[in-house]
């Protein structure tokens, strides 16, 4: 190389002044300018710049043009700048502009989250969030990213934006609803966040359209993005069914989540090439655990069996073996296969279907642990004492030959129900069964030792009719076979987290910080009120945790205690920095036993192996492969909850009118979410069905109380409810409160005379919190089936609403709902005369003149106040002239506040 050339490819004075130079260095062969530092030169210019001049200040040669354009663009793109209208380029900063992406709402509006919880003045703001109005919005989609300038606050005292500039749209496909009007078909998006309508386009010229007619589900592209005063225009690209077909609430959920559901053909084509079986070279030097009992222990439905157990005694311990299926061996890094996996995350499963993160033929196949056959894994060996403290632990490759495909339920049965015939059939596997469940109760007494958290929570099963829709929900119980095994995997993710740690081998952990100070902070205050401490001071540990659930025992209070002390916990996440596991109260934790459904497991299988060969591990940037697996996975959660919202919908559409009992299992400004005992479905009472009163949302004690009446809702009350609708299209199911009467309804009419007096306490008796035992659900009202049998359960339910206006009374006779007023103190029976029966009989008198009317009134009204044991006025309801505000926080006629938020879906994992 002439020294001429090498001149020009060395970098210049003002390159080499970037400070992330050597960065950019070891990323490329040719390194252009960080990013940081032409952020910097723009600072340090303290004036727009133009492409050109940005060329000129960082000495960039003619041939790096192209690539340095493309990386202004990136920029751009992720709102690290932007161009003015003369095509100079600014930093949002500086002109006062926020980025952010846009959240929309079912109501029309949304926000912009920025993802720090400040402004750009270090000033804490409302969560980081900007509101945007629904004219706002009409130019973005849910998903979008953008900038914006904040204009303001609002009537709530939110910060208010305007969205100045699209950076990046968020959406380019989108399932939606043909619907038809007047003879024009648009598209309804089914993720209820994007409320624009999506206009039709015509057909590409010599391309024939695809016909949907109106009600089919639909993949629309879009070919134009919303702007202001134009909406959304789309192109069918693939019609998926009628809205009622069964299997389509999946195909629905995937689409609406963005979620990868088909393999490339490349990932597909490696699968295909992969052997059938274990061959003699994949086994190499291995160790040979073929001869060792080991068995697998999975649900009845399970197919892909990632781990496999063996225990023996060894002096006063254990010896303990998990092996884990070596997906590793087939999946190399950045292959065809591990870009699939990595994309996906993890396995999603759904009512009847499961979208894998592995082809069938490895998921199901060639590293399943199936029975008889010889699998490739990986192990854990453990030395167990009789404590259950892991005093040796090792890792290796093996090759196994599993013994048996055993269920939990078999297991259960043959070791702790001791049923006869299950003990025969597996007289061969009981020593080891039986050892298994020694080391499981060495590891029980270890885990309530360390301190972890034992919430008690009830898991569902759905089971299906021939058409695919849900026939019954019935509680799932576990038993001491799950928990076996759950013991046996969690000793073996700490093992690989104690290795990887001692190796200095970066991974990716499951961490689980602790509560924040916020909610530590609320969750004391809710304690106190039962007379309840939790201990810890400021940084409270899993042990005082579940201290204090042993505190509170069985009270009939303990699971509202339990639910608010769970919600106080934050959400477990992947992370490469290691700060815990606070519910397990490890201080090391992470995922190593499933592999066939986990990306990280996969992870940390192949940092195993590097510092076992003594080398290390780098896929990438770890922090943000840890934020693309905690993303792939509540997109799981949320795509598979939305699924079945929507059977449970379509379950309860057929019991409008039906009444069945529950728990409050959330307090809402809007109302109260109740829990149904038996059918396990979650629906909505508004806080308009709760009575003729302002209440008032307490977030730190989980209630709604009413100004007037006193009358209070809290989490986990009992309650008992109606089906009043069911919303299949917004997957929303809503009660009210049922049994009438003051208790529960408005106060009647009739009571609603104005009079002076003093307000007094609640008339509503509370129910008492305890659990009950399950029971058939209630047949008030007969279930149909069909439109006509739904129509007439919506009438019925309409008809016995506490809100129908009641008929008048005659006067001189106790208003009939006055009398119910307080049903713990009703008034004695009035005795029947043959007068009293006689003037009965007699036709209506002439109505009185005024005087003697009001005399009359009062006397009618005064008696029914007096039975209830309370003064007259508890009856009366508030003036029209009350406070707007008040009003508009429950569900009244002022726009002073955005609409209140529909009904959020809830759930989650455990």
């Amino acid at each position: 190389m002439s020294r001429e050339t090498e001149k020009k490819n060395s970098p210049s004075k003002i390159r080499r002044a970037d400070p992330f130079f050597e960065r950019e260095s070891t990323r490329y062969d040719n390194p252009l300018p960080s990013r940081e530092y032409i952020v910097q030169t723009l600072e340090e210019t303290g004036m727009p710049m133009s492409a050109d001049e940005l060329v000129q200040a960082l000495d960039i040669q003619p041939e790096e043009r192209e690539h340095f354009v493309r990386r202004l663009s990136a920029m751009e793109r992720e709102a690290q700048l932007m161009r003015n209208r003369r095509d100079a380029y600014i930093i949002p900063d500086k002109a006062d502009l926020v980025a952010g992406r846009v959240e929309g709402h079912p109501d029309g509006f949304g926000f912009v989250i920025t993802g720090d919880g400040k402004d750009k003045k270090g000033e804490k703001g409302d969560k980081g969030d900007i509101f945007l109005s629904a004219q706002e919005m009409r130019s973005v989609l849910h998903g979008d990213r953008v900038l914006v300038r904040v204009t303001g606050l609002d009537r709530r005292g939110r910060r208010e934006g305007r969205v100045v500039e699209v950076t990046e749209r968020g959406n380019t496909r989108l399932v939606a609803r043909v619907v038809e009007e007047h003879g024009v078909q648009f598209c309804i998006a089914e993720n209820r966040r994007i409320r624009q309508q999506i206009v039709l386009a015509a057909p590409e010229k010599g391309k024939r359209a695809l016909k949907a007619a109106a009600g089919s589900v639909v993949e629309v592209e879009l070919i134009e993005q919303p702007t202001r005063y134009t909406p959304p225009i789309g192109r069918v690209v693939e019609v998926l069914g009628n809205f009622g077909d069964s299997g389509m609430e999946i195909e629905i959920a995937l689409r609406k989540h963005d979620m990868p559901h088909e393999f490339s053909a490349k990932a597909l084509a490696a699968a295909k090439r992969l052997p059938d079986e274990v061959r003699p070279e994949d086994i190499g030097k291995r160790e040979d655990l073929r001869a060792l009992p080991l068995v697998t222990i999975d649900g009845e439905t399970a197919r892909d069996f990632d781990d496999a157990v063996y225990a023996e005694r060894q002096g006063k311990g254990f010896r303990l073996i998990v092996a884990i299926a070596d997906v590793s061996h087939y999946v190399k890094p950045d292959a065809p296969l591990d870009i699939d996996a990595f994309e996906r995350g993890n396995s999603v499963y759904f009512p009847r279907r499961v979208i894998p993160m592995l082809p069938e033929k490895l998921s199901n196949g060639l590293c399943s642990l199936n029975p008889e056959v010889d699998r490739l894994c990986m192990v854990c060996d453990m030395d167990v004492s009789a404590t259950g403290a892991i005093q040796h632990y090792s890792f290796y490759a093996a090759v196994m030959n599993s013994k048996a495909r055993l269920t939990y339920t078999e297991v259960a049965a043959a070791i702790y129900d001791k049923d006869p015939a299950t003990r025969e059939r597996l007289q061969p596997l009981l020593p080891r069964l039986e050892a298994l469940d020694a080391v499981f109760r060495v590891f029980e007494k270890a885990r309530a030792k360390r301190g972890a958290i034992d919430f008690e929570t009830v898991e569902t099963l759905m089971l299906f009719n021939d058409e695919g829709k849900i026939d019954r929900i019935v509680p799932y119980a576990r038993n001491d076979a799950h928990r076996l095994i759950e013991e046996c995997m969690l000793a073996a993710n700490v093992c690989a987290s104690r290795f990887l740690e001692d190796s200095k081998q970066p991974t990716l952990y499951r961490v689980h910080e602790g509560p924040s100070e916020d909610r530590l902070q609320k969750l004391r205050a809710f304690l106190g009120e039962f007379g309840f401490q939790l201990g810890g001071g400021d940084k409270p540990h899993a042990k005082d945790y579940a201290a204090l659930l042993t505190q509170i025992g069985d009270r009939p209070d303990r699971q509202l205690l339990q639910t608010v002390m769970l919600r106080s916990l934050r959400q477990a996440v992947y992370s490469p920095d290691n700060v815990g596991h606070f519910g397990l109260a490890y201080e090391a934790y992470t995922h190593f036993t499933s592999p066939i459904r986990r990306y990280p497991d996969l992870l940390v299988h192949r940092a195993i192996k590097a510092a076992l060969a003594k080398k290390r591990y780098e896929p990438g940037d770890w922090s943000d492969i840890g934020l693309h697996c905690s993303t792939t996975e509540r997109r799981a959660d949320e795509a598979s909850r939305d699924v079945q919202n929507w059977l449970k919908c379509y379950f309860m559409q057929d019991r409008v009118g039906e009444e069945f009992e529950g728990s409050v299992s959330a307090v809402v400004p809007f109302g109260l979410f109740v829990a149904l005992d038996n059918v396990f479905i979650e629906g909505l009472v508004h806080i308009s069905e709760l009575g003729a009163d302002y209440f008032h949302y307490e977030e730190g004690k989980h209630r709604l109380v009413g100004e007037r009446s006193g009358r209070m809702y809290r989490l986990a009350d009992r309650v008992r409810i109606q089906v009043v609708r069911v919303d299949l299209d917004n997957t929303r199911i809503e009660f009210r409160l049922a049994g009438g009467g003051d208790d529960f309804g408005r106060v009647p009419r009739a009571s609603l005379t104005p009079k002076a007096g003093p307000t007094g306490p609640s008339s509503r008796k509370r129910v008492a919190v305890e659990p009950v035992e399950p029971t058939p659900p209630p047949k008030a009202v007969k279930a149909g089936r069909g439109r006509a049998a739904r129509k007439a359960a919506q009438a019925s339910a309409a008809a016995s609403s506490p809100y129908a206006v009641p008929d008048k009374p005659s006067v001189g006779k106790k208003p009939k709902a006055a009398s119910k007023a307080a049903p713990d103190a009703p008034a004695k029976p009035a005795k029947q005369t043959k007068s009293g029966a006689k003037k009965a009989a007699k036709p209506k008198a002439a109505k009185p003149e005024p005087a003697k009317r009001e005399a009359a009134k009062s006397k009618a009204t005064k008696p029914a106040a007096k039975a209830a044991g309370k003064p007259a006025a508890l009856l009366l309801s508030k003036s029209p002239a009350r406070s707007s505000k008040t009003a508009a926080a429950n569900g009244g006629g002022t726009n002073e506040t955005p609409p209140e938020p529909a009904a959020p879906k809830r759930g989650g994992r455990k």
